[in-house]
């Protein structure tokens, strides 16, 4: 049948020419037929793309004649009668002659044919030597790339299941490549993100673009515990005619990459969370804000439950002597967690006394002064962890699986014990950490050695300072009387602050208010010294600027000291108050139906300068009167004009009648910050 007489039986259809859809069709395969005259009677379409000429230009033409040159026509016919005679096949490559004039070389098949009547015939199979030579190459390094390659490749059909895969990916997932055939992406790739990863692969089949270098982490089962990286590429797979075969994947194990970077990640951290406790622990000296902010700082980097045991001898100071075998007391001071969790339930809550035997772990900690890890707890050692059965049933269901403790040593001596849990981070504890938590809590340590020392300095100077004033005062004829006392919050030592209420022969009474610069012990004895020398010169009716001269000079044997001090007697029977001032803040006066304001006195200097006269100022003060004596620390503060802190004050005295002991809260609560770095005393008086 023709070309013609087909179009005319189909309705004149043109069909499309066919599109390449293998091997064969790539490499063009040209099929001729000679007779035994050697004249061609069968032309193929790729005969004439590889030989250039038409099938009317070949047929019936002697083949020798029409390609082989003349020179080599010797040669090409013994060939053609060897194969015609033995029926042996023959397979080489020869140069023919193109339409063209040009030679090229082709590989060639030839075999003898016979037909039903017995005739003979030649077949020749031809196509471009240089053609196949290359797909020859193509496919050679195509197979020794894969099969050779340390980069993991599969290919798959478009349902994403296996069609191939080299040596390299069967090590990866652990499968022979034969197993692999036919089975889905997720049934043997080991990586927990395999959802992403086939929607990616989706995504690839439906649009071509390649996705590469996408980052996936995961434990492979040839070696499930550790963690591995891969960079993986995903790649559309189709044919020459274009239609879609599926998709290839790459996988190159970036594990040591992952690992260094992790590390890196890891080193940058841990620097960050030191960096961090050198600013954030410490800030006070208080141990349980010190223990506090070492429990935040290590959570969550560190570990998900944390815990800060002190031993309470060393929190009394009075931990001398070296530690044995026995049991410990701690007390607790702080827990903090990274979520909710249990595991806080079986942990002694801040404040509580514990006391531990010798056999538990932390209590091993803090006697041999060195950390304890377990790295992996188990149902052993739980019971030397927790501090009963309760507690252990509690951990276990939290997860703990690995713990560390670590002592909190100042100064050689080991104060407690840092206690960390990990239950949702998966990692356990190792050396690293280790050194991480020993870093922090030797810090933490330091701060919290000198804020017991310092708490415990304070508390004697407080304690020495409370005892030198008067507790409450009594009554005394035509006033009524108030009084506070509070030490700073946020100072390092106790202040040298003091108030005095005097009876004095004929119903009078001495108001005093003092203040001794400079803190701790030392400035409370001077006070109570200085108060003492008070009373007695008081005793002799000596008039305020006098007392204060007598004061002045005992002040200056008192080396080192400076003190501003407020001497005030009040007359009943004269309702007049004499007032002298060395260096002190102005007294503020209020009356009924007046605006507040601060006493105008002469300021006189300070005691302890010498050679000062102070003078003696007189004012009439009439029933409910109020008359307030205070220290520096009730209106000094470091962001803030002493002048608007003054206008404060008196803005807080719009109400003389007001009950003295709620006048004495209003000015504290309103005037005073709980971080003031100042103490201060403050007696209130109205006149019956």
């Amino acid at each position: 049948m023709t070309a013609g007489s087909f179009e005319s039986e189909t309705g004149g259809y043109d069909p499309e020419p066919p599109r390449p859809t293998g091997l064969l069709d790539v490499l063009s395969v040209a099929a001729v037929v000679v007779d035994a005259g050697g004249r061609v009677v069968f032309w193929t379409p790729q005969a004439e793309e590889l030989f250039g000429y038409t099938a009317e230009e070949a047929l019936g033409t002697h083949a020798a004649r029409l390609f082989i040159h003349a020179d080599q026509l010797p040669a090409v016919v013994q060939l053609f009668t060897e194969v015609l005679e033995t029926g042996r096949s023959w397979a080489g490559t020869f140069p023919v002659r193109h339409k063209d004039g040009s030679t090229r070389l082709t590989e060639f098949r030839n075999m003898r044919l016979l037909d039903d009547l017995g005739d003979v015939y030649a077949l020749g199979i031809a196509a471009d030597h240089s053609l196949l030579q290359r797909v020859e190459t193509d496919l050679a390094l195509c197979e020794r790339l894969i099969n050779q390659s340390p980069i993991g490749l599969a290919l798959l059909d478009p349902e994403l299941r296996y069609l191939l895969v080299n040596p390299a990916l069967e090590r990866i997932d652990a499968t022979p490549a034969e197993d692999h055939v036919g089975r889905r992406l997720r049934e043997t790739l080991p990586l927990p993100d395999i959802d992403t990863i086939e929607s990616a692969l989706r995504q690839v089949l439906t649009t071509g673009t390649p996705l590469l270098d996408q980052y996936h982490v995961g434990r492979p089962p040839a070696d499930p515990d550790n963690e591995h990286a891969w960079s993986l590429s995903f790649y559309r797979l189709e044919d020459p005619g274009g239609r879609v075969l599926g998709a290839a994947i790459s996988f190159v194990d970036v594990t040591e990459r992952h690992r260094a970077s992790a590390e890196a990640d890891r080193a940058r951290r841990r620097l960050a969370l030191i960096a961090d406790a050198s600013t954030r622990v410490g800030t006070t000296l208080e141990v349980e804000r010190t223990a506090h902010e070492l429990a935040e700082v290590a959570t969550p980097e560190l570990a998900d439950v944390v815990a800060v045991d002190v031993l309470d001898s060393a929190l009394a100071c009075r931990r001398t002597r070296k530690p044995d075998n026995g049991p410990e007391l701690f007390r607790a001071l702080a827990l903090k967690s990274a979520y909710p969790s249990v595991a806080l339930r079986a942990a002694d809550a801040p404040g509580d006394l514990a006391a531990y035997d010798g056999d538990r772990l932390v209590t091993l900690c803090v006697h041999t002064a060195r950390p304890v890890l377990v790295r992996h707890v188990g149902e052993r050692d739980l019971p030397r962890i927790a501090r009963d059965e309760e507690a252990m049933s509690l951990l276990a269901r939290a997860g703990v699986h690995s713990y560390l403790a670590v002592p909190l040593i100042a100064h050689g001596e080991v104060l407690g014990a840092l206690d960390l849990k990990r239950t949702r981070n998966p990692a356990p504890f190792d050396e690293d950490d280790v050194v991480l938590a020993a870093e922090l809590a030797s810090r933490a340590a330091v701060a919290i050695d000198n804020a017991r020392w310092f708490q415990s300095v304070r508390n004697t100077a407080l304690t020495l300072q409370r005892s030198l004033l008067p507790d409450h005062p009594p009554h005394h004829t035509g006033l009524e009387l108030a009084s506070r006392y509070q030490p700073a919050q946020a100072t390092s030592e106790v202040g040298g602050d003091w108030y005095d209420v005097i009876p004095l022969d004929d119903d009078e009474t001495a108001l005093v208010v003092g203040d001794v610069m400079g803190n701790g012990i030392d400035a409370a004895a001077t006070m109570g010294r200085l108060r003492t020398a008070t009373c007695a010169y008081a005793d002799l009716n000596l008039d305020p600027g006098t007392v204060l001269q007598h004061l002045d000079k005992i002040t200056c044997d008192l080396e080192h000291y400076i003190v501003t001090c407020l001497y005030a007697v009040y007359d009943p029977r004269t309702q007049r108050c004499h007032i002298a001032n060395a260096g002190h803040m102005p007294p503020a006066l209020a009356r009924p139906g007046e605006a507040p304001r601060l006493l105008d006195l002469p300021a006189g200097g300070p005691l302890g300068v010498g050679g000062i006269s102070f003078e003696t100022t007189t004012i009439d003060l009439g029933p409910g009167d109020l008359l307030v004596l205070y220290t520096d620390g009730l209106v000094e503060t470091r962001h803030h004009p002493i002048d608007d802190r003054l206008d404060v004050l008196l803005g807080f005295l719009d109400e003389p009648r007001r009950p003295l002991e709620e006048t004495c809260d209003l000015l504290l609560y309103g005037l005073r910050h709980p971080d003031d770095h100042d103490d201060v005393a403050l007696l209130v008086a109205r006149v019956r």
